[in-house]
């Protein structure tokens, strides 16, 4: 049996490397924030998409015209990069409310048979996948703080102690008393020294050896 399903799963694997992957679609819906303004900036962030870029344009859409609230959204491999631009922009403009909506997205992929059958029709797969999804809403406006999901704004300040305190613990550190470097060499040359030196030296110990 093991012999079996050994020469069967080569098989498989050698048919499904004559699929390539040709288009990838996600499946459309709204925003889960009720009350959004309808020109709100929504940043898709994909797995590909540079973080440079994104942020670029997202803080452009803050500073420079003004936008009150603006929503990243990203699903799959490209969870984590969405994240990432929201704490990056919540450092840089402070005091954005924030709200967080987790929930699964259909991407639809489509793979093409590289190696069809001759004179036969163009084989096609479509292949429905669920993969987790994140919407997160930053605004500059105070947002509902009972709702599911809501982070209220970080207080500057208390970055601020925690900077000083890790600097601070960090030079206390590096201020705690040490040993005199004489002693701890004198004590290092005493110990070398003592094997090799005459029994009853003064130089490991000045008293009279008892043991004659």
């Amino acid at each position: 049996m093991a012999a079996e399903g050994g020469g069967a799963k080569p098989v498989a694997q050698s048919r499904m490397e004559n699929f390539r992957k040709v288009r990838t679609s996600e499946e459309e819906s709204p925003l889960p924030f009720p009350d959004l303004p309808p020109d709100v900036v929504e940043m898709k962030v994909k797995e590909g998409s540079k973080i440079r870029n994104l942020m670029n344009f997202a803080m452009a859409q803050m500073e420079l015209k003004g936008s009150r609230q603006i929503v990243f959204s990203g699903c799959g491999r490209a969870v984590t990069k969405t994240i990432t631009c929201v704490e990056i922009m919540k450092r840089k403009l402070g005091g954005l409310h924030q709200v967080t909506k987790v929930r699964y997205k259909t991407l639809l992929e489509v793979w093409e048979n590289q190696d069809p059958l001759p004179g036969g029709p163009a084989q096609n797969l479509t292949v429905h996948k669920n993969v987790p999804s994140i919407c997160i809403l930053l605004s500059r406006d105070p947002l509902d703080p009972n709702q599911t999901g809501y982070q209220p704004p970080e207080p500057r300040t208390q970055l601020g102690d925690a900077g000083e305190d890790t600097s601070s613990s960090s030079t206390k550190g590096l201020k705690r008393p040490l040993p005199p470097p004489h002693e701890e060499l004198l004590t290092k040359k005493l110990q070398v020294q003592a094997p090799d030196s005459p029994r009853g030296s003064a130089t490991t110990d000045p008293r009279p050896d008892c043991h004659h």
